[in-house]
């Protein structure tokens, strides 16, 4: 196994962001692709990838891509994949996915002749009639778009964007790896002053301190591919070496969160010290009504209540007009908004230095961009 093909799934609008990630860890052959970014690497660039992706959903394996329009083609496709090379005859391999535009769009029925064909392959190979499946999980993820079949072997486990700091969150978290694209276009550097006037549970705060420090985002926690047969030890333990290396230490950053809620406030100080961040993270209790620009120079990024889940959209529209108030052109001064809402603009007051379209979840929103002082 000296270089593999891998598929790392990602938020829709962030695969560029995502290549260059890749491309800076040394992965070979990467290509952006609708929603996910394909490349290239050894077993050091699988656990390198799970480990310090900021914008990855989670890392798979391409174990085969094929044209399937009936369920024979599905089955003979997924039967002539090498899964012996990965799974052993006591390994358990649940099978889940999903198919879009395609001839074969009953997911059950695609799951069961995928797991036939696997277990009918295995058969073969190992000389046995029955699977137990006492051993590590190998999960088989499948996608079917227009009639292409891509499997998959998840080695992830949880998705990538639960990086352990944020077991609980507010009513309308922000996705972990939205939050870092977020950073990642607003450009963090280590001596960043960074506020977040709707703090929340502290996700962007948090991201923007890790990327600040450089701190990789699942260094403190657990694959599933670190139960994998094939992969040694040894590689998890000089990735994260690796890792740890990297990080800076004693940088000249800060991140200050507002929130009206105290329990906000309580849960990104929380958040914050189980990100092991706390150093450079503070929130305390604060309306937006009552927001002062530092006079120093400074970079603001947030992601205001939305009017679809957390306000209705009268209210939302009234928070956009006193941020607009408050969000003054000044040299030195840059903000970064996520919002749903394409009247944005409009009720903000101007229109934005720039725009890019992204997914918080399946909302659609624009990332509106405010850096172009008096």
């Amino acid at each position: 196994m000296n270089k593999l093909k891998y598929i790392a799934p990602c938020l829709f609008g962030i695969e560029g962001i995502l290549s260059g990630e890749l491309e800076r860890m040394g992965a070979l052959n990467v290509k952006a692709e609708n929603g996910r970014v394909c490349f290239e690497g050894d077993l050091n660039m699988l656990a390198r990838a799970n480990i310090n992706s900021r914008y990855a959903e989670r890392i798979c394996i391409n174990m085969a891509e094929f044209e399937a329009c009936t369920f024979d083609e599905l089955f003979e496709g997924v039967r002539a994949t090498p899964f012996e090379d990965f799974i052993g005859k006591d390994d358990a391999f649940p099978v889940n996915g999903y198919s879009l535009n395609s001839a074969l769009h009953s997911i059950p029925d695609c799951q069961k002749i995928i797991k036939k064909a696997i277990v009918e392959r295995l058969k073969t190979k190992y000389g046995v009639s029955w699977f137990n499946e006492t051993g590590p999980e190998y999960k088989i993820r499948f996608s079917i778009l227009k009639n292409k079949v891509t499997i998959m072997l998840d080695t992830s486990g949880d998705g990538l964007h639960k990086r352990g700091y944020r077991r609980v969150s507010n009513e309308a978290p922000l996705k972990e790896t939205l939050a870092a694209a977020m950073c990642d276009t607003a450009r963090i550097f280590p001596d960043t002053r960074l506020i977040d006037p709707f703090c929340g549970s502290g996700t962007i705060l948090i991201e923007s301190a890790m990327m600040a420090l450089k701190m990789a985002p699942g260094l403190r926690r657990f694959f599933a591919a670190e139960r994998f047969g094939f992969i040694p030890y040894t590689v998890w333990r000089e990735e994260r070496t690796r890792a740890q290396d990297l990080i800076l230490h004693n940088i000249d950053f800060s991140a200050q969160g507002y929130d009206i809620d105290p329990n906000a406030v309580k849960l990104t100080e929380e958040n914050a010290a189980k990100a092991g961040v706390s150093k450079y993270v503070k929130a305390a209790i604060r309306d937006i009504k009552d927001f002062k620009l530092p006079d120093e120079r400074c970079l603001v990024i947030t992601n205001p209540p939305y009017g679809e889940r957390l306000l209705d959209v009268k209210q939302a529209e009234e928070l956009y007009k006193v941020m607009g108030q408050k969000f003054l052109k000044s040299s030195g001064k840059k903000y970064f908004i996520i919002s749903p809402d394409d009247d944005f603009e409009k009720v903000f007051g101007r229109e934005a230095d720039k725009r890019r379209k992204l997914y918080n979840g399946m909302i659609k929103c624009q990332l509106y961009m405010y850096f172009r002082g008096e």
